[in-house]
């Protein structure tokens, strides 16, 4: 396992993490809102499989550059493509976790990909209307402590509309969501799977909610390897 420290902008780095594997094949793990690459370090065994796995922080998050506050949409998704510009792998596939479905699902618009993967991704905008009301009465909202956004976060988010991606977005796409998930309901990604233009494969995984378990991410680690084959984005 490797650890860089990758620039994205204005001199600001980004801290990653690199499981090796022998293949041409990379999955990019993106971290939830206020998380961090450590949190998703689970991941990392997906290089078992013959994957090269990249974990990283978004500024503002764990050993990262900058302030939380100045970051938005807009910034983690320059910090993901940094990081995949800078490995330049031949197969790429996006893999996010709640906002970080989010940003990979933009990003997909900008970079060469191969694949997006969703783990209870935030996709339509009213999805974060609970933290916009507290910014709009407050000027601020600190969802995680210590971690605060205010109204330049919502004027970048604003400016990204999931709906341009239903019609644009040609690469396959899978979603893996908790059916007991109240912190992003699944109702929007049973909307994103409908209304998706490619090829989409949903799995609501009873009993877990936004945090899956143990058993609930070894089951999403089996369905995403299996659909990643059936896709032929499997490592020779």
């Amino acid at each position: 396992m490797k650890e860089y420290s990758i620039e994205a902008e204005n001199g600001e780095k980004v801290a990653v993490t690199h499981e090796e594997a022998d293949s041409d094949t990379w999955i990019f793990v993106c971290h939830g809102f206020g998380g961090n690459k450590e949190r998703q370090s689970e991941y990392l065994e997906l290089a078992e499989e013959s994957f090269n796995v990249v974990t990283l922080s978004f500024r503002g998050n764990g050993d990262s550059d900058g302030e939380f506050i100045d970051q938005d949409l807009s910034s983690r998704i320059k910090d993901l493509e940094a990081v995949v510009n800078y490995f330049e792998p031949e197969n790429t596939i996006l893999f996010g976790t709640s906002f970080g479905g989010k940003v990979v699902f933009h990003t997909a618009e900008d970079i060469d990909v191969d694949a997006v993967i969703g783990k209870a991704p935030v996709t339509y905008k009213e999805i974060m209307d609970k933290f916009r009301e507290v910014v709009e009465a407050k000027g601020r909202f600190e969802y995680i402590d210590g971690k605060p956004i205010d109204e330049s976060f919502f004027d970048d988010f604003d400016s990204y509309d999931f709906e341009e991606l239903e019609n644009s977005l040609y690469i396959p796409v899978a979603i893996f969501h908790g059916a007991a998930d109240t912190t992003v309901h699944p109702e929007f990604s049973f909307e994103a799977a409908e209304k998706l233009d490619t090829s989409v494969m949903l799995d609501k995984i009873e009993g877990e909610k936004h945090s899956f378990s143990r058993d609930g991410k070894e089951y999403m680690f089996g369905q995403m390897v299996a659909w990643l084959d059936n896709n032929e984005l499997t490592p020779e």
